[in-house]
């Protein structure tokens, strides 16, 4: 796991969008595949690879945007579901093609058609080959896409629940609490370690304890994004503030100064 640490959000973003550059220049022979995180933490990622493709140092033109969830029960179109979203803050900034976005379908309140959806999605990311990089952000709560504490370690995409807290904090983007769906339809933390590469961005003191028990404490479904202590191509980029609770700071600055040069 590579743990960088930057002063601010701006410095942070720029380093996580170098992580996923670097991470999809490893895609040949077929179009580079992106997992996508909704929310605010990636949000200054995105913009400094829309900057990447508008200095030439990037092209998403024939790349593939695969979504980590959705909500279930919205209508389609409605402006928070995750395919609006989506195509507001992630298609028109970095030029990725709409109909070359991926969301799972919500759509519907009936179990079967929701099993049968979570079971298409898994299918179509297989069809793609594979997430080469998965943008991610963490929860207050330690959650991981959608996966809430508790969620299996090597679960697929599946219906969730959501939290009470999650439901609370993704209020803000609602009318209020009563408008905000109860389920969603997540990829499972085992469909998210499947990816090449993950990239987690946090920032602020709010993700200070959830980014501290994530990286160093113990592997466990109580936190479900400690999962990625046990990917073998993790970055993580962080402000100081997010950074505040890791014991072991001094060790991931040492690490990421890189070998000595003669």
């Amino acid at each position: 796991m590579e743990i960088l640490v930057s002063p601010g959000p701006d410095e942070t973003a720029a380093r996580a969008a170098d992580a996923v550059l670097r991470g999809l220049a490893r895609a040949v022979d077929r179009p580079p595949v992106l997992g996508l995180a909704t929310g605010s933490s990636p949000l200054g990622l995105y913009r400094q690879l829309g900057r990447a493709v508008a200095d030439g140092r990037a092209d998403f033109s024939d790349a593939y945007g695969v979504a980590l969830d959705e909500y279930v029960g919205l209508p389609p179109g409605h402006p928070e579901g995750y395919r609006q979203v989506l195509l507001r803050e992630v298609c028109g900034v970095i030029g990725l093609a709409p109909e070359h976005l991926e969301v799972p379908d919500g759509s519907s309140a009936r179990a079967a058609d929701l099993e049968r959806a979570a079971v298409a999605y898994e299918e179509r990311i297989a069809s793609l080959g594979g997430v080469d990089v998965q943008v991610l952000g963490i929860g207050a709560n330690g959650h991981l896409g959608f996966n809430e504490p508790g969620s299996a370690l090597a679960s697929r995409t599946r219906v969730k629940r959501l939290s009470a807290r999650t439901r609370r904090d993704n209020a803000r983007f609602f009318t209020g609490l009563d408008d905000v769906p109860t389920h969603c339809l997540t990829q499972g933390l085992g469909t998210i370690l499947d990816a090449r590469r993950l990239v987690l961005v946090a920032t602020g003191d709010a993700k200070a304890d959830a980014v501290a028990a994530a990286l160093e404490g113990p592997l466990t479904a109580s936190v479900p994004a400690s999962v990625l202590q046990w990917h073998p191509d993790t970055v993580v980029c962080l402000d100081e503030a997010a950074a505040a609770g890791l014991r072991n700071r001094q060790y991931y600055d040492d690490s990421a100064a890189g070998l000595p040069t003669a």
